[in-house]
């Protein structure tokens, strides 16, 4: 009987060699370095439109509000980080707080607190919203001027622009996709791109 014959030479071993690693690293690190910016200013554009919803939603709870109420309803931006004790309006705050518009013209009745949300934080880094200080809405919801609001700091106005409406643009350094939040004299809230044009085809335009 004849001895089985070995297979000649050692089993070939799989793997990377040094040189594949190297280059397999410098094509990843090339990826990377490309894919960074972007995926930054993704993050940036989500950050401005959870703030533009949010200030959308704010703004139509305090619409809401009023015609649940058949009250006059203040909303107002503000920097107050406890609206519910201590508010005062400001132009271009980083909090919003929607008050019921005191009874009384006098001063002897005060605002009351319905809720309030948060914007962004105070930091240049931040998105930034730019905007009316107070806008009323009345009991049918449409804009109103009123300055006696019960809420320190501002007073409701009508827009005078045309169309007549206030606007809100919200920012940030970093982002490529600024939006707005548009309030109309009859009370429509609209949320809205202003590098479009709104249309007939287009109602997410400005």
């Amino acid at each position: 009987m004849r001895p089985a014959h070995r297979a000649s030479g050692a089993a070939s071993t799989a793997g990377f060699t040094l040189l594949e690693l190297i280059v397999a690293i410098a094509i990843f690190s090339i990826l990377v370095t490309l894919a960074v910016p972007t995926m930054r200013t993704w993050i940036s554009n989500v950050k401005v439109r959870s703030t533009a919803d949010a200030l959308q939603n704010g703004l139509r709870l305090a619409q809401s509000e009023a015609l649940r109420r058949s009250r006059q309803v203040v909303f107002s931006l503000t920097n107050s980080t406890a609206p519910q004790t201590s508010l005062t309006a400001i132009t271009n705050g980083s909090n919003w707080s929607v008050n019921l518009v005191p009874l009384m013209t006098d001063g002897s009745d005060a605002a009351t607190f319905i809720q309030s949300g948060v914007l962004g934080a105070t930091s240049s880094s931040s998105v930034a919203v730019t905007g009316q200080a107070e806008i009323c809405f009345n009991s049918t919801g449409r804009l109103v001027a009123n300055a006696n609001t019960g809420v320190a700091g501002g007073t409701c106005t009508l827009p005078t622009t045309t169309p007549p409406m206030f606007s809100y643009n919200v920012t940030l350094v970093g982002a490529d996709h600024p939006l707005r939040v548009e309030v109309a004299l009859g009370g429509q809230v609209h949320l809205c791109d202003p590098s479009q044009t709104l249309s007939s085809t287009n109602n997410y335009g400005c």
